[in-house]
């Protein structure tokens, strides 16, 4: 039957939500926000995901 989430993949969460905050910091730092600014949102996304992630908030 349903298994659940047995198996947890935190690479998989940090990826999917740093590609995502990449997308909208790459059109921000097209309009001139700081580069440096831009990779810690992403990076800061990135390890909220995995956190939400680990205790089963998404």
């Amino acid at each position: 039957m349903y298994n659940g989430n047995t198996e947890k993949d935190y690479v998989q969460a940090g990826l999917v939500a740093g590609l995502g905050a990449g997308v909208a910091t790459s059109f921000a730092v097209s309009q001139g926000q700081n580069p440096f600014l831009a990779l810690a949102i992403t990076l800061m996304a990135s390890a909220f995901a995995m956190i939400c992630h680990r205790y089963d908030l998404i």
